[in-house]
């Protein structure tokens, strides 16, 4: 392959640059076009409140397509057009971050669009295997300005020697690879390699398994795997939407500005955490403890919880209900627990199967009493009378109080808190669990950890929502936006004006109360408030989506997992992980083990083998981590050297945090631009982090730091799938002596450089 050089044949390099300059220029003017297009359109929709219900659907309709168009627009500003084509029968096609059309003609595309199959020999074509095409243009653009580019001649007789063949786009891949990392992950849009692309355009069905050692690209291929699924299956996904799990929300935040730079807004980003509308996992806890939820043993330890709370009193249970006394003996009690029980619902759907049971038998404690014949015939009561009887008690409230205490409506939170809360109630849900085990569970009430949300959602498919709660709530809602309708339209009435001087004789002045009522603003109110798919879905617990796609999934417990697979029903997943990353102590040593018992065997693996992160020098030291947590393991191979050798120093004791202060100084001051990452052991980021920050005062240390500070002060969880220009490992002894799997919080550690490593280690 050959790359341009203003010879023979072709235009000097500036003159080439100043061509595709005007293309390019043709093209921003394009899209300004189409987003002032779309905003008056939008700003026309606004405008539009009258018509039918069907007209204003279709109005609401249009209003979510143009606000996403206008913001489509806005967010492919940098870097709209990277490429260009040129075909062996002389055609010539554009690549970018969407499709554009002439408009004019005959809706030739300007602009193709990455995802489109004709697009595809960008990232595929090589020497040996051009598919028809004759050259591979790069453009390097900054803003609307066309600064550079690289030509790639696909001639294997001119191929150069030790080229890499496998790599496509060769300089602007490693020139992407050597630029400064912001604080924010950037698109791979323009450098996607034939590997990363097979994963990418994969079919949609299944469930694929992507395994990619560190700096293979695995979360860029998540994202660009998503844009292509919503680009190529529109329709499937647009009303189920695609999901997409991270391991924190400092990952989130640092991948959250790909997917509308693809030109895609419509994925839902969520931790485990997120995923139990309601509930916000703040909580922490012991690594101990959120490993033992995460065992699918907790799914009986849950379904024993819930049977622990049909309870049946040891002694008779006394009722006054109007100055009488009604007995419940247990027998009665057990033996209407075992009927509903063998119905099999959820629990709280069970109640008033359990209310019909129990009043029943209190009925026929009545009827014996008020109905017996004195002079020792039949009961007098007929069966409309028992009914009536049966009535009056369902509304005591001494007998309501009585039901729920013997079979109480719950919901997941509640039951989880009084779980934990109470030692018996531990024992009576955990004969499985030594005491040990049991003692990790026990905690006050108050605040949600992550672990937590699978358990509360597995009790929500155990307990089922009560129609009855359900349906007041909803009336409850309902009561509340009817009352405020009512309070708009008093205000109307209010200013409505008496006088009014040119009102024909016998005439009559319509006001908005003359044409509307509460209910009708009201139902006005509600199709306005519309929802995106991924509004709604983010809201809904039982939401079926279209697509899953979790990243860093070797950290999922099997407890995450049965919550991720009641998400996607339809089994349609990108599992992207590393198992020898595992850093969680429940989570996967295996992808096998993790998905046999929702898919068995039919699963397909896809393994990425090139690290375009990870400098060979680095790569070299990891490795030797690597083959101590398995020697069968092999690293990724990586694309470059970047010619800094990483280094590994021993201080002297109690030493630790100046040497580490004096280190990050100067490493700071050496970049130019980029980003130092500090990663230390968790025990000691309080420490080092308040010594790092109290020297640079720019420094991020932290919960949720902000990534953006040119250093940043992380432990090994905070640090998944992240990425720094440079560097510092302290005390990696302390880091491996922290969890059972701390040579996999080494391994990722000392893989989240893209130059520059050193270590610093205690001398004790």
């Amino acid at each position: 392959m050959s790359r341009h050089s203003g010879g023979s044949g072709e235009l000097p390099l500036d003159d080439e640059i100043g061509r595709e300059q005007e293309y390019v220029s043709m093209l921003y003017n394009r899209l300004d076009e189409l987003r002032d297009q779309a905003a008056h359109r939008l700003t026309a929709e606004l405008h539009n409140t009258g018509g039918t219900l069907q007209d204003r659907s279709q109005r609401d309709s249009s209003v979510a397509m143009y606000a996403d168009q206008v913001e489509q627009f806005s967010a492919v500003e940098n870097g709209l057009c990277f490429g260009r084509l040129d075909g062996d029968d002389d055609s010539r096609r554009y690549i970018g971050r969407i499709g554009i059309f002439d408009t004019t003609g005959d809706y030739d595309p300007l602009l193709m669009d990455w995802r489109a199959p004709a697009a595809r020999p960008f990232y595929l074509a090589t020497a040996a295997n051009p598919q028809g095409v004759r050259r591979r243009r790069h453009l390097r653009t900054r803003q609307r300005k066309v600064t550079g580019l690289n030509d790639e001649v696909l001639d294997i007789d001119t191929a150069s020697p030790g080229a890499h063949e496998e790599l496509t786009g060769e300089a602007s891949l490693l020139a992407a690879l050597n630029a400064g990392r912001t604080g924010r992950m950037r698109d791979i849009v323009e450098t996607i390699q034939a590997e990363q692309d097979e994963v990418i355009r994969a079919e949609l069905p299944g469930v694929m398994v992507v395994q990619g050692g560190p700096g293979t690209g695995k979360t860029a291929v998540a994202l660009h795997r998503a844009a292509y699924l919503l680009y190529t299956h529109r329709r499937e996904l647009s009303s189920r939407g695609v999901l997409l799990v991270g391991p924190n929300a400092t990952f989130l935040r640092y991948i959250s500005q790909v997917l509308p730079t693809l030109a895609e807004t419509g994925v839902l980003l969520r931790t485990q955490g997120d995923l139990f509308p309601g509930v916000s996992a703040q909580r922490a806890e012991p690594a101990e403890t959120a490993a033992l939820k995460g065992r699918a043993v907790l799914a009986e330890v849950l379904a024993l919880a819930v049977r622990d709370r049909q309870w049946v009193p040891d002694e008779p249970l006394e009722i006054e209900v109007e100055r009488e006394t009604l007995t419940l003996d247990p027998e009665i009690v057990r033996a209407a627990r075992d009927r509903v029980r063998r119905a099999d619902r959820p629990h709280n759907l069970a109640r008033a199967l359990f209310d019909v049971e129990i009043v029943h038998a209190l009925a026929d404690q009545v009827a014996e009493r008020i109905g017996a014949d004195p002079l020792g015939g039949d009961n007098l009561l007929d069966e409309a009378d028992r009914a009536e009887i049966r009535r009056e008690l369902r509304e005591e409230s001494e007998i309501q109080a009585a039901l729920d205490r013997l079979w109480p409506v719950l919901t997941p939170q509640r039951l989880l808190a009084d779980l934990y809360a109470d030692p018996d109630r531990i024992a009576a849900a955990t004969p499985m669990l030594g005491e040990d085990e049991r003692a990790l569970l026990r905690r006050e009430r108050g605040g949600w950890t992550p672990a937590d949300v699978p358990l509360l959602d597995e009790a929500a498919e155990l307990l089922g929502e009560d129609e009855r709660a359900a349906a007041a709530r909803r009336d409850r809602i309902r009561t509340m936006e009817r009352e405020y309708a009512e309070g708009v339209l008093e205000i109307a009435r209010g200013s409505r004006s008496i006088d009014v001087e040119d009102e024909a004789e016998g005439g009559e002045i319509l006001g908005v109360t003359d044409l509307i009522d509460a209910d009708r603003l009201l139902e006005r109110q509600e199709e306005a408030d519309r929802l995106t798919t991924a509004q709604r879905a983010a809201a809904d617990r039982t939401w079926a989506f279209g697509h899953v796609i979790v990243d860093e999934a070797q950290e999922l417990s099997p407890m995450a997992w049965r919550l991720l697979m009641r998400r996607c029903p339809s089994r349609s997943m990108t599992i992207v992980g590393d198992v020898a990353q595992t850093g969680a102590l429940s989570g996967t040593p295996s992808w096998a083990d993790a998905l046999a018992p929702y898919v068995e065997q039919r699963w397909r693996l896809t393994e990425l083998t090139v690290s375009y992160r990870t400098p060979a020098e680095i790569m070299a030291v990891a490795a030797d981590v690597l083959a101590e947590i398995d020697p069968a393991l092999r690293p990724p191979r990586s694309v470059r050297e970047s010619g800094v050798p990483p280094w590994d120093r021993t201080v002297p004791d109690g030493r630790l945090a100046a040497e580490l202060v004096a280190e990050a100084t100067r490493e700071a001051a050496g970049l130019t631009e980029g980003r130092l990452g500090v990663l230390v052991p968790a025990g000691l980021v309080g420490e080092l982090g308040a010594a790092v920050t109290a020297a640079l005062p720019e420094a991020a240390v932290g919960e949720h730091p902000e990534l953006e500070s040119r250093v940043v002060v992380l432990t090994v969880a905070q640090a998944k799938g992240l990425e720094f220009d440079s560097v510092l490992v302290v005390d990696p002894d302390r880091m491996v002596a922290e969890s059972p799997r701390g040579r996999s919080d080494l391994y990722v550690a000392l893989t989240r450089a893209t130059q520059r490593l050193g270590v610093l280690r205690p001398a004790s």
